[in-house]
């Protein structure tokens, strides 16, 4: 990797934007997202208020947690612009990521506006935070591959490969239905493990926690998709790298299982949603990054094509092996 000033710069947004929404948890988990008031970008009617509650002090920190991030975002967009040249994929990454942002700030905004916060247990605060949840996975892959790509890492295609597509389809769908488990924890505390599953399978019980039940099987399902697809395209790589971030991303998928379990044993507290969520972003961006190793370096065909050429080795031993994994650093 090539770690220049642009792309030390570009990790340093990514990790920041990370804590945001890490601190946006705990906004949601406390009911604080309505410290504000139905206000926005004021907090209830002023620029700068005095503070009446915690729940508007947290509020008024995340706010302003938001607002250093855009900052970054914007000086990003703005540098990139100027150190890069027109069609480089340095300037993309970086204008989808101020665009996605701007997106982000909408969708929190509309939360607020609309009253979608705090106890609110209507459908719509339901869509709106899985839409949330989507939009913030995309806006940090557009920070990690702005970041990649500045530290030297190779233009890619995601259309090469459907499996991989699979894998981000599939994040997705746990982030969304992620969304909806943490709200129905949220809303819907359990006084213990019996009661919560009790809650869980009641035929009247809210549509959220007749949806939570399913998220921890969409996340073994996940992590055993992210597992396969790093085991056949990521470990039989010669591409260190590749081998590397496989190993890391199978790592991560187990103890974020783990984290999981231990999130329901306790009853979801908040600092274990916080842990959990930022591990869902680490195994996302381990994704990421294992993605863009394998598919910038020869493509998931030709890394198929070695795992298919180590398997005849392997039978016929008086043959020469042959592997076409990518010999890049």
């Amino acid at each position: 990797m090539q770690l220049n000033r642009f792309a030390k710069f570009a990790w340093g947004v990514l990790a920041c934007n990370i804590a945001v929404i890490v601190w946006g948890t705990y906004v949601r988990a406390t009911g604080s997202g309505g410290g504000c008031g139905a206000h926005w970008p004021t907090c209830d009617g002023q620029i700068i208020p005095r503070p009446e509650s915690v729940e508007m002090l947290v509020e008024l920190a995340h706010r302003g947690s938001v607002g250093i991030a855009f900052g970054l975002a914007i000086a990003m967009f703005v540098w990139a612009w100027r150190a890069y040249p027109k069609g480089h994929a340095v300037r993309l990454g970086a204008a989808l990521s101020l665009a996605f942002f701007i997106t982000e700030s909408i969708i929190g905004a509309g939360l607020v506006l609309f009253k979608l916060v705090e106890q609110d247990a209507s459908v719509t605060r339901g869509v709106s935070v899985s839409a949330h949840l989507v939009n913030t996975f995309i806006l940090v892959a557009c920070l990690t591959y702005t970041a990649w790509w500045a530290s030297g890492g190779r233009r890619f295609s995601w259309r090469d490969s459907k499996p991989l597509l699979l894998g981000a389809a599939a994040m997705f769908l746990l982030g969304a239905s992620g969304a909806i488990a943490a709200l129905g924890d949220a809303l819907f505390p359990a006084r213990s493990l019996a009661e919560g599953l009790a809650q869980d399978v009641s035929p009247t019980a809210h549509i959220f926690l007749q949806l939570r039940i399913w998220h921890p099987f969409i996340a073994i399902g996940t992590g055993l998709l992210l597992i396969g697809l790093a085991s056949v395209y990521g470990l039989p790589s010669r591409d260190k790298a590749v081998k590397r971030l496989a190993i890391v991303l199978i790592g991560l998928v187990v103890i974020q299982w783990a984290a999981g379990f231990v999130n329901v044993i306790l009853l979801a507290p908040v600092w274990m949603q916080m842990l959990h969520l930022f591990l869902a972003d680490a195994v996302w961006i381990a994704y990421l990054l294992m993605a863009a190793a394998i598919l910038g370096a020869q493509g998931v065909e030709a890394v198929s094509s070695g795992v298919a050429d180590r398997t005849v080795a392997q039978s016929a031993p008086t043959m020469r092996p042959v592997g076409t994994g990518s010999s890049e650093k």
